[in-house]
């Protein structure tokens, strides 16, 4: 708030003061939230929640039928095309995927699990992460398809 003086008198004699609020400051600090809002918001929807992997994984092509699951309860494991293992957006080594394999077995037993392999993987990686889930007492497994 800027207080200032008229530079002429006023009527009695004495000088005027005038009050005068300058919205500027404000109006650049409401933008710049604004702009963070925005910046966060995408990253967090980028970022994916409830399962989502977050990261593009080009599925091959399949049947257009669905399978459909009556379990109440899923676990998507990425596989990328470079070899690597995605669960829940992060890239977990064969030993963390055991655990969080058992986890989700402790969780819930009719756990399903889905495998999102990139076209590229091999086959034998595939097979590796469902031996995987065999393993942990998990049984119902799906392979996730593009439809063609």
């Amino acid at each position: 708030m800027a207080i200032g003086k008229l530079p002429e008198e006023d009527a009695s004699g004495g000088e005027g003061v005038f009050a005068e609020i300058n919205i500027t400051p404000l109006t650049d600090i409401f933008l710049v939230l604004l702009i963070i809002f925005m910046v966060t918001s995408s990253v967090i929807v980028q970022a994916g929640t409830g399962g989502q992997t977050g990261v593009h994984v080009t599925l091959p092509k399949g049947s257009k039928n669905d399978v459909r699951t009556t379990a109440p309860s899923s676990l998507a494991i990425a596989i990328l095309a470079d070899g690597r293992t995605v669960v829940g957006g992060t890239v977990v080594t064969p030993e963390e995927l055991k655990e969080r394999l058992v986890a989700a077995r402790a969780h819930d037993a009719d756990t399903t699990v889905i495998v999102q392999a990139d076209a590229g993987v091999a086959h034998g990686k595939v097979v590796e992460v469902m031996e995987a889930a065999r393993a942990a007492g998990l049984d119902r497994l799906a392979i996730a398809t593009q439809a063609p």
